[in-house]
């Protein structure tokens, strides 16, 4: 066995009793959101639908769907969005970016929007056509368009009262001059009139913790929430971070090691981590988290129950007389 591994014969169950009571629910008032992508066929579709269902009991605080770079799913993610308004009880939130289209299409889909009854814009300056992630391909603002986020954010507050999310970027977006003008460029973003920030992912705490520090220092008042991907494909999980600038430890890579076509143990494995990592971030005082679902509801639901986030309860019937 390995060193650090052996049990002493001699612990009473008392000993272990701090360990078992970790393990239940966490408690507070926990608020959770989820992110999907619109879906490129039928078959996708059906499988956005089940996710969507699946999730819609734990009544999320809001629920976004993304947008492809360039704008090219820009007709499918409204058609889901505003499906979500009219089919659910769920208040949904519409990825919106800078790139490919002059100030006034984009001031005309947020208009949109905004009479279909949406009310919640999350505002990125979003990836070239062709680049599947922050920091590939070379971006180029439109020559009429909003140039950067928080151009973005300031004019859709002159479109209308949205409410506005935006990117954050603990470990530093990969086109960054440095750390500071990223953190800069979020103040900014702040600043225009965003109502909250949503990290990218990450897995160490640490990371996101620092990160705060470093932005209330900076003055960023608004909400900092984590978003939190659970790994389910680590292949692809590693083509993400390599896209976005997100490191992944050195103990998570040696965890996954040999499952590549393992999925049963690799989501026993992704369930354990991700629920370690929102119990570290809730025991630091985090109380509001982002899921990257990728359409994929199994896993996030589960960590929702973790953290004691639930269906409501029916009310008890009373007995017949």
């Amino acid at each position: 066995m390995k060193k650090g591994f052996t049990l002493s014969r001699s612990r009473s169950p008392a000993t272990f009793r701090p360990v078992i009571e970790a393990l239940a629910p966490l408690a507070g008032d926990v608020r959770v959101s989820f992110e999907f992508f619109p879906p490129k066929n039928d078959a996708a579709e059906l499988s956005l639908w089940e996710c969507v269902q699946r999730l819609a009991p734990v009544r999320p605080a809001f629920v976004s769907v993304t947008y492809g770079a360039g704008g090219s799913t820009r007709e499918r993610t409204h058609a889901t969005v505003t499906r979500i308004r009219r089919e659910t009880a769920l208040e949904p939130a519409a990825h919106l970016t800078c790139v490919g289209a002059a100030r006034a299409e984009i001031d005309a889909v947020a208009r949109r929007y905004w009479n279909d009854g949406i009310r919640h814009i999350v505002a990125l300056r979003g990836d070239p056509p062709g680049a599947s992630g922050p920091g590939l391909g070379v971006y180029s603002p439109h020559p009429g368009g909003y140039a950067y986020a928080a151009d973005l954010v300031a004019g859709l507050k002159r479109v209308a009262d949205f409410e506005i999310s935006v990117a954050a970027f603990p470990e530093t977006h990969p086109e960054a001059q440095s750390p500071a003008a990223d953190l800069d460029n979020l103040k900014r973003k702040i600043d225009a009139g965003a109502n909250r920030a949503i990290t990218q992912f990450f897995f160490d705490p640490d990371v996101y913790f620092r990160f705060v520090e470093r932005a209330r220092a900076e003055g960023i008042g608004v909400p900092i929430v984590p978003g939190i991907l659970p790994v389910t494909n680590f292949a692809r999980v590693r083509e993400f971070a390599k896209a976005c600038g997100a490191s992944l430890p050195p103990w998570l890579v040696d965890l996954f090691e040999g499952l590549d076509k393992d999925a049963d143990t690799r989501k026993l494995i992704a369930a354990s981590v991700v629920a370690e990592q929102c119990r570290l971030l809730f025991a630091g005082g985090v109380r509001e988290f982002h899921f990257y679902t990728l359409n994929r509801a199994d896993l996030v639901y589960a960590i929702c129950h973790i953290l004691g986030v639930r269906p409501p309860k029916a009310p008890a019937q009373e007995p017949a007389p």
